[in-house]
């Protein structure tokens, strides 16, 4: 007679914990009979439901989740923000930089920028991620264009920057097709930073120390664009939450440069003596700016009313990547060479724990189902 041994083995485990019927089941299982093979059956499709049902929950999306890039590992993260733990791991295209999800959450786009060194190769793809599922499912062809770096998803679409080509463009995911490409005329056009209603595209330009201001117009091309110079290596920026103005973080002078959006023109420059600034972003009620320094490793402070520096906080060896949920209540920094995440507390302004989340992050998104 021959069994199943997985089942056989299940079934005696059964049995043995089920005393006062043993003997008859045994009896039932050890003949040739209808009865067995239906039990046998029967057996087999729960473990599987079972098999199921643990894979499934193993492999459950956080919500809300933190994606994070982790550029080393050619990897994106997600992590539980509640318990710390990185549920996720999945590869990327070479060299990850930032990331955006769709605005229901069941996807994220990835910039790969390529790698660096003498063999260097310059990206020329996005890898487009299925959260749900937690793979990549496809990696886009740019064709000519390079380097892609500052990425969002807006209206059903994803704008993303390609600096080696000095250009801005948009990606359809429903028709998987280029549908739209700008010339910015600036060197390295790094992060990109879209208004709620489209109508109005900022870039940071670093080579060219300039941030570009696009405009939706009555252009043969339907924007206008306007080059505003800022201090030198306009790297990190963000739009304050009334989009009156934007701060521009400078990483070779140290400065932040105040534009007003009306004008187009800046009004004032901030020496928040840094050694690299690397990405800046406002906390969600505009009281309060961060930014990342990557040469010292601190966060900085800056209170948006008086204009000053508030505070510095070290996170560790070069500080870049800065997320901040919807709620404010604090904020996540990417302690690059440190190989972790820092958590900050945005009402006491202190560090209250980090995430090993790989090796190199930066970039993140934030997910709330």
């Amino acid at each position: 007679m021959t069994f199943d041994p997985i089942v056989n083995v299940n079934v005696t485990k059964k049995i043995e914990t089920m005393r006062g019927r043993t003997r008859c089941q045994t009896i039932c299982l050890n003949e040739r009979t209808p009865m067995k093979q239906l039990l046998v059956r029967s057996l087999k499709v729960c473990l599987g439901a079972l098999l199921l049902c643990s894979t499934t929950i193993q492999a459950q999306m956080p919500s809300p989740a933190l994606l994070v890039l982790n550029k080393e590992d050619n990897a994106l993260a997600i992590v539980d923000p509640v318990s710390l733990k990185v549920v996720a791991t999945i590869p990327t295209g070479a060299g990850p930089h930032e990331v955006t999800a769709s605005a229901d959450g069941k996807r994220a786009f990835v910039s790969n920028y390529g790698t660096f060194g003498p063999n260097a190769e310059p990206g020329r793809t996005i890898s487009v991620i299925d959260l749900v599922g937690q793979k990549e499912i496809r990696q886009v062809d740019l064709g000519a264009l390079r380097r892609p770096h500052g990425i969002d998803f807006a209206d059903g679409e994803v704008y993303f920057t390609a600096e080696t080509n000095k250009v801005i463009a948009r990606w359809n995911p429903t028709s998987s097709q280029l549908d739209w490409i700008l010339g910015t005329g600036q060197g390295r056009t790094h992060m990109l930073f879209l208004t709620r209603d489209l109508n109005k595209i900022f870039t940071s330009n670093v080579d060219s120390d300039t941030i570009s201001v696009f405009e939706r117009s009555k252009d043969p091309s339907g924007w206008t664009a306007t080059s505003i110079p800022v201090g030198k290596g306009p790297e990190g920026g963000s739009l304050s939450p009334d989009e009156k103005e934007f701060w521009a973080a400078n990483s070779a002078d140290g400065s932040v440069s105040v534009i007003d959006i009306a004008s187009k023109k800046v009004t004032q420059t901030i020496d928040v003596q840094t050694k690299h600034s690397n990405r800046l972003k406002f906390a969600p009620d505009g009281k309060l700016v961060l930014i990342s320094d990557l040469g010292s490793g601190d966060v900085v402070f800056v209170d948006v009313a008086s204009r000053k520096v508030a505070k510095r906080l070290n996170v560790g060896k070069n500080a870049e990547g800065i997320l901040i949920p919807p709620d404010g209540l604090k904020a996540y920094v990417a302690a690059a060479a440190d190989n972790k995440v820092v958590i900050i507390d945005l009402k006491r302004l202190e560090v209250t724990g980090e995430i090993p989340t790989g090796k190199g992050p930066d970039g993140m998104a934030w997910i709330a189902h």
